[in-house]
């Protein structure tokens, strides 16, 4: 990837790095478990991002 990045698409990327964040341990608590993981989860090698 390029050094120097659009700003539209180092948006997108820091929009997509924050959203890959686990389900935080109060919301398990309050949902009785019901959402223990998060559904749109990605992992850097298998689900791309169209950046």
């Amino acid at each position: 990837m390029a050094r120097n990045k659009p700003t539209a698409k180092k948006r997108r990327l820091a929009k997509a790095g924050k959203q890959k964040r686990a389900v935080p341990t109060w919301v398990i608590a309050k949902t009785q478990g019901k959402f223990r993981t998060h559904p749109k989860r990605r992992h850097w090698r298998t689900r791309k991002i169209k950046a």
